[in-house]
């Protein structure tokens, strides 16, 4: 089996002398990066962090909650930030791929001469904002996805590669689930994380109001831009993983598939994760290490990013979902037993 393009791992090219400098001078960065992030955001440390650990993955995100919890803004400061090209996209039930990826149009010269040209769309951009992504039609959700993994689009029989780095963060509303179209089990799968944003506490919420409704408040600036946010990508790909963690790894992804892991915990599984759910959770490790100002991910990243890499990549029997069980809850019982 082909691995992900964009979990490819490169070769290990650099002394641990050299990775260590570089991981000093990311960390330096990614400090930076999340106070700057802190400005505009408030109270949502898990989010913001699963958030950075994805870019830093190479990878994209799904976010999940009620209207009004900051996920456009989120979305917005991390393009600024991170100085990434970025563009967003409201989806609606009657957009169309063309609105997404770009169309050939027809032209005509000052001698006459017609040719066709092709317009870019939205999703030629570095950091692409697709929100209510579940309001858009299966058909318009397949091109996107299909960009999503393949990192280029094909009109008219051409090629045209997608910028790089390529990012995709969706958005969903949990509610106001009429006229919407979910989005395939199957295609979930080209998201690293389902990213679940929850109320603020309440301290939080209370400095949102504070510091949200006077005068203006400004831009947070960039601190990296996308030759900076690759390289450290790069590096991500070079930090070590001890054979207990990939062990660990393993065992945990295979104890959430039918017919491999505990009976009593498998029975409530309709179907569990793929091979690509390993891969993400390495690099999502690596990268949550990193942020932490370590160079080797641990058990504890493992057990942090099982939940939000996991969740959208699995689904539960019907008897389960009758009985009131939840994908969250069968994950969460699995990594206790691993603590």
């Amino acid at each position: 089996m082909n691995a992900d393009p964009a979990l490819r791992d490169e070769p290990a090219s650099l002394s641990e002398s050299q990775i260590e400098s570089r991981a000093q001078n990311a960390l330096d960065c990614l400090s930076a990066a999340r106070a700057a992030i802190g400005q505009a955001i408030f109270g949502q440390d898990i989010v913001v962090e699963e958030a950075v650990v994805t870019l830093l993955s190479g990878g994209h995100a799904l976010f999940v909650g009620a209207p009004g919890l900051a996920k456009t803004l989120l979305v917005d400061t991390l393009g600024r930030v991170l100085g990434l090209d970025a563009n967003r996209v409201q989806f609606t039930p009657d957009l169309m791929p063309t609105d997404i990826l770009g169309s050939e149009v027809l032209e005509e010269s000052s001698d006459h001469r017609r040719a066709f040209r092709f317009i870019k769309g939205p999703i030629f951009a570095q950091l692409l904002m697709a929100d209510e992504i579940n309001r858009a039609s299966p058909r318009t959700q397949s091109a996107l996805l299909q960009a999503m993994q393949e990192y280029h689009v094909t009109i008219a029989g051409e090629r045209y590669d997608l910028p790089k780095p390529f990012h995709v963060l969706a958005t969903q509303n949990p509610l106001e689930q009429e006229g919407t179209y979910p989005l395939p089990e199957a295609q979930l799968d080209r998201f690293l994380m389902q990213i679940d944003v929850p109320y603020p506490e309440r301290a939080a919420e209370r400095r949102i109001l504070i510091e949200t409704t006077g005068q203006a408040r400004p831009k947070p600036l960039a601190v990296l831009d996308a030759a900076g946010l690759m390289e450290i990508q790069a590096l991500v790909r070079l930090m070590p993983v001890g054979s207990a963690i990939v062990e660990c790894i393993l065992d945990l992804v295979r104890a959430l598939r039918p017919g491999e892991g505990d009976p009593e915990l498998t029975r409530h599984i309709s179907w569990g994760p793929g091979p690509r759910a390993a891969q993400s959770l390495m690099l999502a490790c690596r990268a949550r290490a990193l942020t932490q100002g370590r160079l080797a991910p641990s058990k504890a990243d493992v057990l942090a990013l099982a939940a939000p890499i996991l969740k959208h990549r699995m689904a539960l029997t019907y008897s389960a979902r009758a009985d009131g069980e939840s994908i969250a809850a069968v994950i969460d019982r699995l990594t206790q037993r691993f603590a």
